[in-house]
């Protein structure tokens, strides 16, 4: 009994010992990770491009965790976005706040701008810095009327609510201090947690304010005195020169920067992270759902086909999962749905075009409702108006062809058999048996019929021709090899 003791009291000591060694070295995060760098390691570098979605939050939450593992003195994030989604600029805010290693956000290269989504990750950063000629703010959320009416808690469910800036004339009526409560709270969410970066960080809170509710911006110089940034850096080592020595906080601890003269890694975005950016981008996901309803819908029509209900079916899955985290307007969705239908129903229903037109009109409108207003995130019109212009092309087209068949006399089958001439074969009685494009059909006439007589089809009952004699045609011989009569 004592020895059963003994040995269950060192398991615990043991897996004491176990949870003491994996916790200790996260509560002293900025302390360990001195220690770990302070023999070695570069800094790396990460660019943040386009509009801020899903992929990008992978991209930084790699970029930390490379950063932590090699050891590496800080990670730049180097930025140029018009802005992006709410959700994944909080996630990315999120790994930013929590990141054992310094990040710095700069505005680069010149000409670049982080508007929007890209003001909240410059004020989350550790440290703040610019190339000259940029710019930042503009953090007015644009689709203000999307938030519900009643929610208790600020709308955070990402991509209805963004952040990107218009002009001081298309400034929302929630920023004027009127329009719905459900727009004062969008916007007075944004306020709060742009001005909870700026007291983290210790950055200018009104400029805070006026990026979210007057959609300011700033330069790069503007930005340095108004205390928004830290540096205004025209290259890389001039930004950790003028970064260097800098203290900065990290999980309690504060930390001074030694990042003047280390070697920079640009990290490369992996495969996940290529084939996230894809799969969000608005058009391309525009395009896999159409490839996957029309891909499904022929193979309903066409059972056994295969083929396109195998692409259909991929296609319209991808497209589904880009819908899951981009701001999607289901009732859009619902048209281009209808829409499809509607085309393809045209197709085997022979309604002139109209159910055709109906779909096309469906289509056109939901492709233009599908997204929101999200900067960086929406589809071309001009790629809508394309796909409209060549639907309604082909549509046109074959309601063309069908009229013009319809006007067409018919050109071949047994249809098209009055009025062709025919050499009697054989007469029996009132019934006689006529020759014509190597068959012998059964003929009948008012008139007597005589064998290689060459008579004129009048028309066709069945299986027999009602023929008439040709005057003044001459007897032309015929084969008496037997033949099967039909």
């Amino acid at each position: 009994m004592a020895m059963t003791d003994r040995t269950i009291t060192c398991l615990l000591l043991c897996a004491l010992g176990l949870v003491l060694a994996t916790v200790l070295p996260q509560s002293g995060g900025g302390q360990a990770y001195a220690q770990e760098t302070a023999a070695g390691g570069g800094v790396l570098m990460l660019d943040i491009k386009g509009g801020i979605g899903p992929a990008t939050h992978d991209l930084v939450r790699n970029g930390i965790d490379q950063a932590q593992g090699e050891g590496a003195h800080a990670l730049v994030l180097r930025i140029d976005t018009p802005g992006g989604l709410d959700v994944a600029t909080r996630d990315i805010n999120r790994e930013i706040l929590a990141s054992p290693v310094p990040v710095i956000a700069w505005v680069a290269p010149n000409g670049a701008r982080a508007a929007s989504a890209g003001t909240y990750i410059v004020y989350a950063s550790h440290v703040a810095a610019m190339a000259p000629a940029t710019s930042l703010g503009a953090a007015t959320p644009v689709s203000l009327g999307r938030a519900r009416p009643g929610d208790g808690e600020p709308d955070d469910s990402g991509g209805n609510g963004d952040e990107a800036g218009q002009e001081d004339e298309d400034i929302a009526p929630a920023q004027r201090g009127g329009g719905s409560a459900a727009e004062r709270k969008a916007l007075n969410d944004s306020v709060a947690y742009l001005r909870s970066l700026a007291t983290l960080r210790g950055r200018d809170l009104q400029f805070a304010d006026e990026a979210v509710r007057e959609a300011a911006t700033l330069t790069a110089g503007e930005a340095l005195e108004r205390g928004v940034v830290e540096v205004v850096a025209p290259d890389l080592d001039s930004l950790l020169e003028q970064a260097h020595g800098r203290e900065v906080t990290i999980a309690g601890e504060t930390l001074r920067l030694d990042v003047a003269g280390r070697t920079v890694t640009l990290i490369e975005p992996g495969w996940r992270v290529q084939l996230l950016t894809v799969l969000t981008n608005p058009t391309f996901a525009y395009i896999l759902l159409l490839v996957g309803m029309y891909g499904l819908l022929l193979e309903g029509y066409s059972p056994g086909a295969i083929l396109p209900g195998v692409v259909g079916a991929i296609s319209l899955l991808l497209g589904l999962y880009a819908l899951q985290v981009l701001p999607v307007n289901y009732a859009g969705l619902a048209l281009m749905a209808l829409g499809i239908i509607l085309m393809v129903v045209e197709l085997t229903t022979p309604t002139f075009g109209v159910l055709g037109i109906g779909g096309l009109v469906a289509l056109v409108f939901g492709s233009v409702m599908l997204f929101d207003e999200v900067p960086g995130f929406g589809v071309s019109n001009w790629l809508i108006a394309g796909i409209g212009l060549a639907l309604a092309g082909g549509f046109t087209f074959a309601i063309w062809l069908a009229l013009r068949a319809r006007g067409r006399p018919v050109r071949g089958g047994a249809e098209e058999m009055p009025g062709h001439e025919a050499v009697v074969a054989m007469v029996q009685g009132d019934r006689a048996q006529v020759r014509i494009r190597g068959e012998l059909w059964q003929a009948a006439s008012d008139q007597p019929l005589r064998a290689s007589q060459r008579v004129r089809v009048l028309s066709r009952d069945g299986l027999v021709l009602q023929v008439e004699p040709l005057p003044g045609q001459p007897p032309e011989p015929i084969s008496h090899s037997p033949e099967a009569s039909r």
